[in-house]
């Protein structure tokens, strides 16, 4: 039996979870513990996709440096009396946000920023307990094997770092003249969030379904796996393109589509020296080039269902590739919405985290396809 096999006391697995031995094989026991597994992981995704859409809305309300103090512990509980509270409205108040933007506004007004931020902190410690204390009653139950645990130990870990990632973040907003976080350092906790989503994703994926799908002889499988990777592709450097162009603001600068003030290029889009720099400071550039990103992802797909829809695949597959086609178009029209209507909170949330969601489609059906081996790729 692998090493990293999930096993149930008194029970032997079934032969046939036996044939997988490749790295994504986490879960091969009994099918009773490998579902409590797999959808206890499948919990954890789904709360952090609520922290991700959290952290849209922070972002989008100016919340999220409400709080100047970063405890990790103790900041679990909120102020409780007013003695408490005046002591970290009298901290904020010291911050450049607080006199270019919010002055004058009154306890009540800070406390309403500061609800959504500390729900968005206290999300955040709550999927570290979710994920500690289950993996810790799997082990000691011998329930999964060491390398599972390995790797649910590192997640738990990478969370803590995405934690100090968030403060670093944060920190940069207190800088003289600043009202918000610095686009660079925003980009990287939303990347950062993303990257442990879609790792946490894909490992209970395959706790679920650890054999995968027999298409290894489906001519155009091969072919449409490399297909749908390029999108997952594409979907990443949009979602780092949207970072930019939330982090800088400039989603609000041209609200029209398709044309940005009359033009299919914004006129100004190199007007920054060096030209690199256009990429992620120049309002215009960052805009342009967030639309052009999110094109391209959409014609990949296209192009994926082209040739996926076309090769025979088993009807997992398939759905997969019709939820990916979908998916694609309800965030593409998300994101025009958001555009039209100058960003509000609430479709700028919503534009966010379901690029989350449009990426959890993109894996699931990069996992139902891993199957196809390219020495069987056919001709599309």
């Amino acid at each position: 039996m692998p090493s990293d096999a999930i096993v149930s006391p008194g029970r032997q697995p079934r032969a046939s979870a036996l044939v997988d031995s490749t790295p994504a094989a986490l879960a091969v026991g009994s099918d009773r513990i490998r579902r409590h597994v797999s959808w206890w992981l499948f919990a954890i995704c789904f709360m952090l996709l609520g922290m991700i859409a959290l952290g849209g809305a922070t972002r989008l309300t100016g919340s999220g440096l409400s709080i100047m103090e970063w405890a990790p512990l103790s900041g679990i509980v909120p102020p409780l009396t007013h003695a408490q509270w005046e002591h970290l409205f009298a901290l904020y108040q010291r911050i450049p946000q607080y006199r270019l933007e919010h002055q004058g506004f009154g306890l009540a007004g800070f406390q309403h920023i500061f609800w959504l931020e500390w729900i968005h902190r206290f999300w955040a410690r709550m999927i570290g307990i979710v994920l500690i204390v289950p993996l810790v009653v799997f082990a000691a139950r011998r329930a999964i094997g060491p390398r599972l645990i390995a790797r649910l130990l590192l997640f738990f870990v990478l969370g803590g770092l995405q934690g100090a990632i968030g403060w670093f973040m944060v920190a940069s907003g207190f800088d003289p003249n600043s009202v918000a976080v610095a686009p660079s350092k925003l980009v990287l906790h939303l990347c950062f969030a993303f990257a442990l989503y879609a790792a946490i994703l894909w490992t209970a994926f395959s706790v679920r379904w650890p054999v995968p799908l027999a298409i290894a002889r489906t001519p155009g499988a091969a072919w449409t796996r490399r297909l749908v990777a390029s999108a997952a592709c594409a979907l990443a450097v949009t979602v780092v393109a949207g970072g930019f162009t939330a982090g800088t603001h400039a989603g609000f600068v041209y609200n029209t589509y398709p044309d940005m003030g009359g033009h299919l290029i914004p006129s100004g889009y190199a007007s920054l020296h060096p030209f690199w720099r256009n990429w992620f400071q120049n309002l215009a550039a960052v805009q342009f080039d967030h639309r052009v990103l999110a094109t391209l992802t959409v014609l990949t797909v296209g192009a994926t269902l082209l040739v996926g829809l076309r090769s025979g695949l088993p009807k997992p597959a398939h759905d997969a590739l019709m939820l990916l086609g979908w998916g694609v178009l309800a965030q593409y029209a998300l994101g025009v919405t958001t555009l039209l209507l100058v960003v509000p909170v609430w479709a700028g949330t919503l534009h966010q985290t379901f690029a989350a969601i449009l990426l959890s489609v993109t894996l699931f059906a990069m996992h139902r396809l891993r199957g196809a081996r390219p020495s069987t790729i056919g001709t599309p």
